[in-house]
């Protein structure tokens, strides 16, 4: 049997690096046409900027604030193309200051496009999407119905793992859920707050692999309101969601995931710190692989916490985000494995 199906991860993940401009940037090199890219200014202090397919360029949301979604092609993206994205002029997603270590972009394909009705309790209402079954991607723009048990259908075709819901009207937080943390619970990406105990997010209920099941979270069900929702399932050789318990020191846990990660985000469930976010582009070396915040602004630090390895991630910092004693820390990762599909090497780039 194949130990994965993904021979080159590139095809559906990849992250760029651009320099900020007064006039529009063109990013181009990936090898797909991009349904998801989030972008974030390292030498600036502004926002994260997040536009998909779904929801349509220039409209952009901000992982690191609850504010509403803003619909502006100057400061945001304004056109996806075959290989990247077109920027506009101004930030977050552009900023003709950020010119020494200028923007990081990370970008995932989708894809198959549809539409319909939300199923479950309560009314059923209008959603539309775009899915990546190879890889394991969906995005989701859903109403809410306000009604415990509403199941928004995310056509992943396998159970989904990690789960990010952000309404677009203002003051509902970043949502997420996580197989790595147990469904009966929910994190902020744009907080600090550890994991929250409570039906509201997800009705204790695991998403299936059909549905994602909500609750009467303001955050992911209010009747009426419009919401974005990002859905992952794993994909061995490719993509893992999942936690690990830190031990407090600069000898940290290693974090087997099957593949050499190109990209990870880390939350301390269990205490309220900081989302922690590495790739392999800043500098893409260890013992230089610069921290980002995904819910900061800041611009990016020389800090330096895991290395990354052949098959996973190494922590090598004592920080309490992501390694504080006896915590419980969740994750996801996206990489390439160097065994392709058949058991054959994966051909190195």
């Amino acid at each position: 049997m194949a130990y994965t199906t993904i021979n080159k991860s590139k095809d559906h993940f990849d992250g760029k690096i651009y320099l900020g401009s007064s006039s529009a940037v063109t990013v181009t090199g990936l090898e797909f046409q991009p349904d998801w890219v989030w972008i974030k200014d390292r030498d600036n202090g502004n926002n994260h900027c997040l536009v998909d397919a779904v929801r349509g360029v220039g409209k952009y949301v901000q992982s690191d604030n609850n504010s509403a979604e803003v619909n502006n092609s100057t400061n945001s993206i304004s056109a996806f193309t075959s290989d990247g994205f077109t920027t506009g002029t101004g930030n977050p997603a552009n900023e003709s200051a950020s010119t020494t270590k200028g923007f990081m972009s990370w970008n995932w394909k989708a894809g198959t496009t549809g539409s319909g009705t939300t199923t479950g309790s309560g009314t059923g209402k209008a959603y539309s999407y775009s899915v990546n079954t190879t890889a394991g991607f969906s995005i989701i723009k859903f109403i809410g119905n306000g009604t415990a048990g509403h199941t928004i259908p995310h056509h992943l075709g396998v159970k989904a793992d990690f789960v990010i819901i952000k309404g677009l009207a203002s003051g509902r937080q970043w949502s997420v859920g996580s197989s790595g943390l147990g469904w009966t619970k929910e994190l902020f990406l744009d907080a600090t707050n550890a994991a929250n105990t409570s039906a509201s997010p997800w009705y204790d209920t695991a998403p299936s692999s059909t549905v994602v099941t909500l609750g009467t979270g303001s955050n992911g069900n209010t009747n009426d309101e419009t919401y974005i929702m990002y859905a992952f399932s794993t994909k061995t050789g490719y993509s893992k969601f999942g936690s690990y318990t830190g031990n407090g020191s600069t000898d940290g846990t290693f974090v087997y995931t099957g593949f050499k990660p190109s990209f990870v985000i880390i939350k301390n469930s269990s205490n309220a710190h900081n989302w922690t976010m590495i790739d392999d582009k800043r500098l893409g070396y260890n013992d230089k692989n610069y921290v980002l915040f995904p819910d900061l602004n800041n611009s990016e630090p020389t800090t330096s916490e895991s290395d990354i390895v052949s098959n996973g991630f190494k922590v090598r910092a004592s920080a309490n985000g992501v390694n504080q004693s006896g915590n419980t820390m969740i994750y996801m990762a996206f990489g390439q494995s160097i065994v392709g599909s058949n058991n054959v090497p994966a051909v190195a780039r």
